[in-house]
């Protein structure tokens, strides 16, 4: 039981080691990207809306930054998968910090996110007649709103990935983030908050960029848990059973 416990104890690491290491770990940590879940949900609701922009030409019938919202929900979901540290089981013995890996696939994911935000707003700006009268309504809390969904996923997903339920991902992550965005939506102690109306656009953009500071807060202290609860209970363990090591 004693060399168990050792053998899963994770190395010393210097954080010269580690930053040396990096520029090495592109090609890996691009490899390793789960590119065509993030791609086909990016490209999924982009599509979707694409289609709804062509017959609300036809009809003469702009469409809604709701439409958008539905549109998006294909690409969160894709998202939930991509937070995920592989060879779990090498992370211990490796000279890089566990968050590394999942850390650069966030990063790598930023850029299509945004891109398909920009895609699906610029389709929805096509349906509006130009010489609509009033004002066109705000985008910034939308965005906001976009970018909230977006770190809540990465956060649950974070969590899911340093949990028992490791093995199943974004399938694990997907349903509970949907879960706390319905919350958000539907459930009238938070709608009052976080969807206009009945809140302002103003206050709906500052409090879902507070969500994602709090998200992104989460992210980081689960990305840094090393994994040590194994070790720790192996420990405890063979102290309570000397006789049996």
């Amino acid at each position: 039981m004693h060399d168990v416990t050792t053998a899963v104890r994770p190395v010393r690491r210097s954080p010269l080691s580690w930053l040396r290491a990096l520029p090495l770990l592109a090609q890996p940590i691009t490899r390793t990207m789960p590119w065509v879940t993030l791609i086909a949900g990016c490209l999924a609701g982009t599509v979707y809306l694409a289609v709804l922009g062509h017959f609300a030409g036809i009809s003469s019938a702009p469409l809604g930054q709701d439409n958008v919202r539905v549109a998006f929900l294909s690409a969160v979901a894709a998202l939930a998968f991509v937070p995920r540290a592989p060879f779990r089981p090498l992370t211990q013995t490796t000279p890089v910090p566990a968050w590394v890996a999942p850390a650069g696939h966030i990063l790598l994911a930023a850029p299509i996110l945004a891109v398909t935000c920009w895609a699906q707003l610029r389709i929805i700006a096509h349906t509006i007649p130009r010489n609509t009268l009033g004002a066109a309504p705000a985008i910034y809390p939308l965005i906001a709103q976009l970018i909230g969904w977006c770190a809540v996923t990465v956060a649950v997903a974070a969590c899911v990935d340093r949990s028992r339920y490791a093995d199943l991902g974004g399938a694990v992550a997907a349903p509970v983030s949907f879960g706390a965005i319905a919350l958000a939506w539907y459930a009238p102690m938070t709608s009052r908050f976080l969807a206009e109306p009945p809140a302002t656009a103003h206050g709906v953009t500052i409090t879902w960029y507070a969500i994602a500071a709090a998200a992104s807060a989460v992210t980081c202290v689960a990305m840094r848990d090393r994994w040590l609860r194994s070790a720790r209970i192996l420990g405890r363990l063979s102290s309570a059973h000397p006789a049996e090591t």
